[in-house]
Protein backbone atom coordinates (compact mmCIF):
# COMPACT_ATOMS: atom_id res chain seq x y z
CA UNK A 1 0.00 0.00 0.00
CA UNK A 2 1.15 3.49 -1.19
CA UNK A 3 0.91 6.90 0.99
CA UNK A 4 0.14 10.22 0.38
CA UNK A 5 3.94 11.24 0.84
CA UNK A 6 5.02 8.51 -1.52
CA UNK A 7 2.96 9.92 -4.52
CA UNK A 8 3.94 13.55 -3.55
CA UNK A 9 7.52 12.72 -3.78
CA UNK A 10 6.75 11.80 -7.32
CA UNK A 11 4.97 14.06 -8.25
CA UNK A 12 7.33 16.74 -6.64
CA UNK A 13 10.53 14.80 -8.23
CA UNK A 14 8.91 15.84 -11.50
CA UNK A 15 8.63 18.84 -11.24
CA UNK A 16 9.23 22.07 -13.48
CA UNK A 17 9.65 25.41 -12.56
CA UNK A 18 9.84 27.05 -15.56
CA UNK A 19 5.91 25.95 -16.56
CA UNK A 20 4.55 27.45 -13.75
CA UNK A 21 3.72 30.92 -14.57
CA UNK A 22 2.28 29.33 -17.84
CA UNK A 23 0.39 27.22 -16.12
CA UNK A 24 -0.94 29.66 -13.32
CA UNK A 25 -1.70 32.22 -16.00
CA UNK A 26 -3.71 29.69 -18.16
CA UNK A 27 -5.62 28.44 -15.21
CA UNK A 28 -6.35 32.06 -13.95
CA UNK A 29 -4.78 31.94 -10.78
CA UNK A 30 -4.79 35.52 -9.73
CA UNK A 31 -7.02 37.84 -7.36
CA UNK A 32 -10.40 37.41 -8.27
CA UNK A 33 -9.92 34.58 -11.25
CA UNK A 34 -11.90 31.48 -10.87
CA UNK A 35 -8.18 29.55 -9.67
CA UNK A 36 -7.42 31.94 -7.03
CA UNK A 37 -4.90 30.68 -4.77
CA UNK A 38 -4.04 27.27 -6.59
CA UNK A 39 -0.72 26.22 -6.55
CA UNK A 40 1.35 25.17 -9.81
CA UNK A 41 4.40 23.37 -9.32
CA UNK A 42 5.25 22.40 -13.08
CA UNK A 43 4.29 18.64 -14.00
CA UNK A 44 2.44 17.74 -17.33
CA UNK A 45 -0.63 15.71 -17.25
CA UNK A 46 0.51 12.87 -19.22
CA UNK A 47 3.40 12.60 -16.14
CA UNK A 48 0.97 12.56 -13.43
CA UNK A 49 -1.18 10.04 -14.91
CA UNK A 50 1.85 7.85 -15.67
CA UNK A 51 2.66 8.91 -11.67
CA UNK A 52 -1.11 7.97 -10.93
CA UNK A 53 -1.30 4.21 -12.21
CA UNK A 54 2.18 3.69 -10.79
CA UNK A 55 0.34 4.14 -7.15
CA UNK A 56 -3.02 2.31 -8.12
CA UNK A 57 -3.13 0.73 -4.94
CA UNK A 58 -3.15 4.04 -2.69
CA UNK A 59 -6.25 3.95 -0.33
CA UNK A 60 -8.76 5.92 -0.51
CA UNK A 61 -7.68 7.46 3.07
CA UNK A 62 -4.41 8.69 1.88
CA UNK A 63 -5.46 10.31 -1.86
CA UNK A 64 -7.88 12.38 0.74
CA UNK A 65 -5.23 14.02 1.86
CA UNK A 66 -3.93 14.84 -1.60
CA UNK A 67 -6.89 16.06 -2.17
CA UNK A 68 -6.92 18.83 0.21
CA UNK A 69 -3.15 19.82 -1.32
CA UNK A 70 -3.24 23.82 -2.28
CA UNK A 71 -1.15 22.28 -4.71
CA UNK A 72 -3.01 21.56 -8.17
CA UNK A 73 -1.00 18.31 -9.47
CA UNK A 74 -1.07 16.55 -5.84
CA UNK A 75 -4.79 16.94 -6.14
CA UNK A 76 -5.11 15.64 -10.29
CA UNK A 77 -2.89 13.10 -9.08
CA UNK A 78 -5.35 11.65 -6.14
CA UNK A 79 -8.33 11.89 -8.68
CA UNK A 80 -6.76 10.28 -11.31
CA UNK A 81 -5.86 7.61 -8.66
CA UNK A 82 -9.61 7.76 -8.14
CA UNK A 83 -9.94 7.04 -11.89
CA UNK A 84 -7.60 4.08 -12.24
CA UNK A 85 -9.45 2.18 -9.10
CA UNK A 86 -12.80 3.11 -10.33
CA UNK A 87 -12.11 0.98 -13.41
CA UNK A 88 -11.38 -1.90 -11.44
CA UNK A 89 -13.47 -1.80 -8.61
CA UNK A 90 -16.35 -3.85 -7.27
CA UNK A 91 -19.64 -2.32 -6.55
CA UNK A 92 -18.73 -1.22 -2.67
CA UNK A 93 -15.56 0.18 -4.08
CA UNK A 94 -17.08 2.40 -6.81
CA UNK A 95 -19.40 3.41 -4.19
CA UNK A 96 -16.66 4.53 -1.82
CA UNK A 97 -14.95 6.16 -4.72
CA UNK A 98 -18.04 8.17 -5.70
CA UNK A 99 -18.84 9.24 -2.30
CA UNK A 100 -15.51 10.51 -1.23
CA UNK A 101 -15.43 12.29 -4.72
CA UNK A 102 -19.13 13.84 -3.91
CA UNK A 103 -17.45 14.84 -0.23
CA UNK A 104 -14.37 16.82 -1.64
CA UNK A 105 -15.84 19.02 -4.76
CA UNK A 106 -14.63 22.31 -3.00
CA UNK A 107 -11.10 20.84 -3.95
CA UNK A 108 -11.90 19.58 -7.61
CA UNK A 109 -11.88 23.16 -8.18
CA UNK A 110 -10.56 23.72 -11.35
CA UNK A 111 -11.91 23.05 -14.79
CA UNK A 112 -9.85 20.10 -15.93
CA UNK A 113 -9.97 18.65 -12.55
CA UNK A 114 -13.33 18.09 -13.25
CA UNK A 115 -12.86 17.28 -16.69
CA UNK A 116 -10.42 14.57 -15.81
CA UNK A 117 -12.79 12.93 -13.41
CA UNK A 118 -16.35 13.51 -13.42
CA UNK A 119 -17.41 11.39 -16.44
CA UNK A 120 -15.65 8.23 -15.14
CA UNK A 121 -16.21 8.28 -11.83
CA UNK A 122 -19.92 10.46 -11.16
CA UNK A 123 -21.11 9.56 -14.34
CA UNK A 124 -19.86 5.96 -14.36
CA UNK A 125 -21.46 5.46 -10.62
CA UNK A 126 -24.68 7.19 -11.43
CA UNK A 127 -25.48 5.74 -15.10
CA UNK A 128 -27.55 2.76 -13.94
CA UNK A 129 -28.75 4.52 -10.72
CA UNK A 130 -30.98 7.53 -10.30
CA UNK A 131 -29.95 10.44 -11.77
CA UNK A 132 -31.24 12.90 -9.19
CA UNK A 133 -27.60 13.94 -7.73
CA UNK A 134 -26.66 15.17 -11.00
CA UNK A 135 -29.85 17.69 -10.77
CA UNK A 136 -28.91 18.75 -7.27
CA UNK A 137 -25.16 19.32 -8.18
CA UNK A 138 -26.31 21.69 -11.01
CA UNK A 139 -28.56 23.55 -9.09
CA UNK A 140 -25.70 24.30 -6.72
CA UNK A 141 -24.10 27.48 -5.90
CA UNK A 142 -20.24 25.76 -6.36
CA UNK A 143 -19.22 26.29 -9.92
CA UNK A 144 -17.02 22.97 -9.96
CA UNK A 145 -20.23 21.04 -9.01
CA UNK A 146 -22.51 22.69 -11.82
CA UNK A 147 -19.61 21.54 -14.00
CA UNK A 148 -19.14 18.25 -12.41
CA UNK A 149 -22.87 17.21 -13.65
CA UNK A 150 -22.88 18.63 -16.91
CA UNK A 151 -19.44 16.85 -17.67
CA UNK A 152 -20.22 13.75 -16.03
CA UNK A 153 -22.93 12.87 -18.92
CA UNK A 154 -20.31 12.86 -21.17
CA UNK A 155 -19.82 8.66 -21.30
CA UNK A 156 -23.52 8.62 -21.63
CA UNK A 157 -23.49 10.54 -24.82
CA UNK A 158 -21.33 8.10 -25.87
CA UNK A 159 -23.45 5.20 -24.94
CA UNK A 160 -26.55 7.37 -26.79
CA UNK A 161 -28.43 8.29 -24.08
CA UNK A 162 -28.55 12.05 -24.58
CA UNK A 163 -31.48 12.74 -22.23
CA UNK A 164 -29.90 13.79 -19.05
CA UNK A 165 -27.05 16.01 -21.10
CA UNK A 166 -29.89 18.17 -23.11
CA UNK A 167 -32.44 18.35 -19.80
CA UNK A 168 -29.18 19.70 -17.71
CA UNK A 169 -28.39 21.95 -20.43
CA UNK A 170 -31.90 23.58 -20.01
CA UNK A 171 -31.08 23.59 -16.40
CA UNK A 172 -27.70 25.64 -17.28
CA UNK A 173 -29.00 27.53 -20.54
CA UNK A 174 -28.45 31.25 -18.89
CA UNK A 175 -25.59 30.52 -16.82
CA UNK A 176 -23.15 33.66 -16.20
CA UNK A 177 -19.87 31.79 -15.48
CA UNK A 178 -18.11 31.21 -18.79
CA UNK A 179 -16.62 28.07 -17.45
CA UNK A 180 -20.01 26.53 -17.06
CA UNK A 181 -21.20 28.23 -20.59
CA UNK A 182 -17.97 25.93 -22.27
CA UNK A 183 -18.74 22.93 -20.80
CA UNK A 184 -22.45 22.80 -21.57
CA UNK A 185 -21.37 23.91 -25.23
CA UNK A 186 -19.08 21.39 -24.85
CA UNK A 187 -21.60 18.42 -24.15
CA UNK A 188 -23.92 19.65 -26.94
CA UNK A 189 -21.52 19.22 -29.12
CA UNK A 190 -20.50 15.88 -28.41
CA UNK A 191 -24.33 15.45 -28.47
CA UNK A 192 -24.59 16.07 -32.23
CA UNK A 193 -21.73 13.93 -32.63
CA UNK A 194 -24.40 10.96 -31.68
CA UNK A 195 -27.77 12.54 -33.02
CA UNK A 196 -27.24 15.99 -35.23
CA UNK A 197 -31.01 16.30 -36.02
CA UNK A 198 -31.78 16.15 -31.90
CA UNK A 199 -29.40 18.38 -31.56
CA UNK A 200 -30.86 20.63 -33.77
CA UNK A 201 -34.08 20.42 -32.87
CA UNK A 202 -32.68 21.45 -29.05
CA UNK A 203 -31.20 24.86 -30.58
CA UNK A 204 -33.75 25.62 -32.64
CA UNK A 205 -35.88 26.70 -29.64
CA UNK A 206 -33.13 28.14 -27.66
CA UNK A 207 -30.57 29.19 -29.87
CA UNK A 208 -31.72 32.87 -29.52
CA UNK A 209 -31.33 33.31 -26.02
CA UNK A 210 -28.31 31.26 -25.54
CA UNK A 211 -25.13 32.66 -24.40
CA UNK A 212 -23.15 32.90 -27.60
CA UNK A 213 -19.77 30.91 -26.41
CA UNK A 214 -22.55 28.34 -25.30
CA UNK A 215 -23.83 28.59 -28.93
CA UNK A 216 -20.57 28.34 -30.83
CA UNK A 217 -19.32 25.27 -28.82
CA UNK A 218 -22.34 23.63 -29.45
CA UNK A 219 -21.91 24.81 -32.88
CA UNK A 220 -18.59 24.21 -34.19
CA UNK A 221 -19.23 20.65 -36.10
CA UNK A 222 -21.63 22.44 -38.45
CA UNK A 223 -21.03 23.86 -42.25
CA UNK A 224 -20.26 27.44 -42.26
CA UNK A 225 -23.66 27.74 -43.38
CA UNK A 226 -25.05 26.06 -40.68
CA UNK A 227 -23.14 28.13 -37.68
CA UNK A 228 -24.23 31.08 -40.02
CA UNK A 229 -27.73 30.72 -39.20
CA UNK A 230 -27.69 29.84 -35.52
CA UNK A 231 -25.10 32.48 -34.76
CA UNK A 232 -27.91 35.06 -35.83
CA UNK A 233 -29.72 36.15 -33.36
Amino acid sequence: MHTAQEIEKAIRAAADPGRVKTLSGFFKTGEGQYGENDIFIGVPVPVIRSIAKQYIDTPLAELSILLHSPVHELRMAALLCMVEQFKKADEPQRAALYNAYLAHTACINNWDLVDLSASQIVGGYLEHRDHAPLYRLAKSQLLWEQRIAIVATWQWIRRGHLDDTLALADLLLHHEHDLIRKATGWMLREVGKKDKARLCRFLDTRYRQMPRTMLRYAIERFTPEERKHYMQK
